[in-house]
């Protein structure tokens, strides 16, 4: 499915009827990364709305990025889609869209759900890293985006175990526009720190890392789990930053056990 929402092309899918969960996929990823967790949700009486970000998957998007900007376009689906209050996961970068809707639209998430992200804005050394890609980018050298968070994101068994998983995950990656890849890089590295908001943010929140996520230190994990209020977490075994790909039974049941519970 599609609309054009503020001015842009959005793609989305909306499977299932229910309380509204609203997924949001990370750096440089698209809305299939949620596949395995679409039937269990939508089994368990829930909607389950996907959007690709703008410049993603098959959404348009041009080289102008910002977190307001995702957001915005988060809010803008679900009022196209009669959405009232949802739900809302963010994974890695969609958590930072995430953080950015319960600063700016509180009234509009059910439940926040936080996966491998942080509420951390980059430090000095992150927003130089973030500056080289986009110059290796605006350069012509895509490759680099998928050859840097191809070899991070996956637990260190992964690659061995699951090559189908791996190979397709990096053809999500290598997919991504050149103008999409520079508004996000830029929409991360000037991104507003969030720890301190944290205390304020008291509605239920499902905080869930991975024991041997190689692009996100687990420090951040407990970050959010010491400084939400009302904060379930969980550590998943055996599993990277693409958690739910990687171990999608152990995920599905942490996230199916606490919308159970919070979602409706």
């Amino acid at each position: 499915m599609q609309a054009i929402l503020n001015g842009e092309k959005l793609a989305f899918d909306d499977f299932g009827a229910g309380p509204a969960v609203v997924l949001i996929h990370g750096f440089p990823l698209n809305r299939q990364m949620w596949t395995p967790q679409v039937e269990p949700l939508v089994d368990a009486g829930f909607r389950v709305v996907l959007p690709d970000l703008r410049g993603f998957g098959d959404s348009g998007g041009d080289a102008h990025g910002s977190m307001d900007r995702y957001a915005d376009d988060i809010i803008a689906l679900l009022d196209y889609l009669g959405i009232d209050r949802a739900s809302i996961g963010g994974m890695s970068m969609g958590g930072y869209v995430l953080l950015n809707l319960l600063e700016r639209y509180r009234e509009r998430i059910r439940t926040a759900l936080f996966i491998v992200t942080k509420a951390a804005a980059d430090d000095d050394a992150g927003r130089a890293k973030r500056d080289s890609m986009i110059a290796a980018v605006q350069n012509g050298n895509q490759q680099l985006v998928a050859d840097t968070f191809s070899g991070l994101v996956f637990a260190g068994t992964t690659a061995g175990k699951q090559p189908q998983l791996t190979a397709t995950v990096r053809s999500w990656m290598e997919a991504t526009s050149a103008d999409g890849l520079i508004a996000a890089l830029t929409a991360m590295r000037d991104r507003r720190d969030s720890i301190a908001c944290l205390a304020g943010y008291r509605l239920p929140s499902l905080v869930i890392g991975a024991d041997d996520d190689r692009a996100m230190p687990l420090e951040h994990y407990h970050a959010l789990c010491s400084g939400l209020p009302a904060a379930d977490c969980a550590l998943i075994a055996e599993a990277g930053h693409m958690v739910n790909l990687e171990q999608p039974a152990a995920f599905n049941r942490a996230l199916l056990t606490f919308l159970q519970r919070h979602g409706h």
